[in-house]
């Protein structure tokens, strides 16, 4: 079973498409590690503000097929996968780590990935989560602690704070 990490951002009915999601993806992986729902500034265009968290999961799934079925999860929540790369989204799942593998991925459409994301290291709405549920795990390519990056990325370059977010009875944020 591989470990996986993913980060899952939405800006148009966010409350209703992140608890969808996390429906979708307990239902498929079973037990999930979930990180506190931050709300963030869109990045890179004008538009609302995002709800973004970080899940971990275990799956037996192998990469490109992973990859395949989280695309379909986006799709079936309303996902546009024509529109410009920084627009507002219903949905966005990304495949932050997958184990410790390092490289780039082919995709049954021939398409590629590439992990670990490097949005890790460049977004704060992906570090600080990160951060929170995993600390000591170490980035598969650098070699360092979540914790570790998190304390030396510039935590004013990019404004989040937690939100108050309800799933299945269980509050997933720690406020104050």
């Amino acid at each position: 079973m591989a470990q996986v990490y993913l980060s899952l951002g939405s800006n148009i009915d966010r409350q209703r498409y992140i608890a969808s999601c996390l429906d979708s993806l307990s239902q498929r992986y079973g037990v999930l590690e979930i990180s506190s729902i931050y709300e963030s500034e869109a990045i890179g265009f004008a538009g609302e503000c995002f709800y973004n968290l970080v899940v971990g999961l275990k799956t037996d799934q192998a990469l490109p097929e992973l990859f395949a079925r989280l695309r379909q999860i986006e799709l079936d929540h309303d996902r546009c996968r024509h529109a410009v790369k920084f627009s507002s989204r219903t949905l966005d799942i990304d495949i932050l780590t997958y184990d410790d593998f390092v490289g780039e991925f082919k995709v049954d459409d021939g398409s590629r990935g590439c992990l670990p994301r490097d949005e890790i290291t460049k977004n704060a709405f992906v570090l600080l989560p990160l951060a929170e549920l995993v600390p000591d795990r170490l980035h598969p390519g650098l070699g360092r602690s979540y914790q570790q990056l998190w304390q030396a990325y510039d935590q004013d370059s990019q404004s989040l704070w937690p939100v108050s977010f309800f799933w299945q009875g269980r509050q997933l944020s720690q406020l104050g």
